[in-house]
């Protein structure tokens, strides 16, 4: 690590978000940490920090990411959410990768080929998203047989994926109608895991009754994922009185809003300032002479810019340096950043774009995006620093 631009990620908050799931929700078999897309931007060396408390079995979305895991010493099942090519499968074997069967034609090429070592398989079901899945209930029927015949293939899971949290909206209720009669020609008894729900169906719904895996997204990462309250005023009330029409009109299953779950986020992101100067009213900053100086005043420039995935929404927004708020100003540069401070700012001093006083919620509000982008944006050219009870016990620099 040669400059002081990185993720931190707190291992004892990941690991008390899954102990309190769990805690909260004992009535599942399989709890799925989903670490896609390098763990939401953490870094999948967390994975197995999350196994460490309770997490037994992992969702990916690529070979690569699986191949990762296993390369880091990971164990634990591993199902990967997209699918596998065909012409992989050795390397699936290798490594001890479930795949996901998306459709027919998938089904077709896995059965022209000889699978010389046990090959776990989770059928997907597409019940309205539209996405991957099987959507016809005889070819699933026709699946599953074929599937239960096939050596060396063992049907470990079926599974869908709903597009909406189901609480103002018939869709998740639609959807898992849908999948029920996809699966009306199977028993899924049969079938040792059965998993459609994710965060928002675990924190919303009551427990799927013959679902006994959940898979653990955003929740894992220390963010509840139910929309907010509505304001206590007019207009919120007037906006509450429709969506209980609504739900009456449509029949709408209940849902559950008003959730007490104790989650911790993890991520931080830390830099430094490598130099203050002061500049004289009238001088213009950065590129484009876009922000002129009012007055006489104090600037620092910081190493972190977009080529880091620090996108250039971020103008304008604050970050904390000793503990005071500070706007940055001019443009975003590829590679630094320039805040507007005062006099008691130093070189070296410790910066913080995301963080407990500054939490990833706020930024990406400001930059116009989600909290699921906002920790995946940021590239993996600034290292994870892994932080467990107040020491580092590993550093992801790719």
């Amino acid at each position: 690590m040669y400059r002081n631009s990185y993720v931190e990620i707190n291992i004892n908050n990941l690991q008390h978000n899954v102990e309190e799931i769990i805690k909260k929700y004992p009535d599942y078999q399989y709890y799925f940490g989903v670490v896609k897309g390098n763990a939401y931007g953490h870094s999948d060396k967390v994975a197995k920090y999350l196994v460490e408390s309770g997490i037994n079995y992992l969702a990916i979305s690529s070979l690569e990411e699986g191949i990762s895991l296993r390369k880091d010493g990971v164990t634990t099942p591993i199902l990967c959410l997209e699918p596998i090519s065909i012409q992989y499968l050795k390397e699936c074997l290798e490594y001890d990768i479930t795949i996901t069967l998306p459709d027919y034609e998938y089904y077709q090429k896995l059965m022209e080929k000889e699978i010389e070592n046990p090959l776990k398989v989770h059928i997907k079901i597409d019940s309205g998203m539209c996405r991957l899945g099987f959507s016809d209930k005889r070819q699933v029927k026709e699946v599953v047989d074929g599937l239960n015949q096939k050596a060396n293939i063992i049907l470990e899971g079926i599974f869908t994926h709903f597009a909406t949290d189901g609480i103002y909206d018939i869709s998740w209720d639609n959807q898992f109608a849908k999948f029920q009669e996809i699966t009306s020609e199977i028993d899924l008894s049969n079938i040792p895991i059965v998993h459609l729900g994710k965060s928002q169906t675990l924190l919303n719904h009551d427990k799927i009754s013959f679902a006994n895996g959940i898979r653990l997204g955003i929740i894992l990462y220390g963010y509840n994922p139910t929309p907010r309250p509505l304001p206590n005023n007019l207009m919120g009330r007037l906006r509450k009185w429709k969506r209980e029409l609504y739900h009456k009109k449509h029949h709408i299953s209940p849902t559950i809003t008003d959730i007490d779950i104790n989650l911790k986020t993890a991520f931080s992101l830390y830099s430094e300032v490598i130099q203050v100067k002061q500049i004289p009213k009238g001088s213009f900053v950065g590129y484009g002479r876009i922000y002129e100086a009012q007055e006489n005043m104090y600037v620092a420039v910081i190493p972190i810019g977009y080529a880091d995935g620090f996108s250039r929404k971020n103008k304008g927004r604050q970050i904390i340096i000793n503990q005071k708020r500070y706007s940055l100003i001019g443009d975003i540069n590829m590679g630094m950043l320039i805040a507007k401070v005062d006099e008691t700012v130093h070189t070296g001093d410790k910066v913080t774009l995301i963080g407990d006083e500054l939490p990833m919620r706020e930024v990406a509000r400001y930059i116009g995006t989600t909290v699921y982008e906002g920790s995946c944006m940021l590239n993996n050219w600034l290292p994870r620093v892994l932080i467990k009870d107040g020491k580092t016990v590993e550093v992801d620099e790719r």
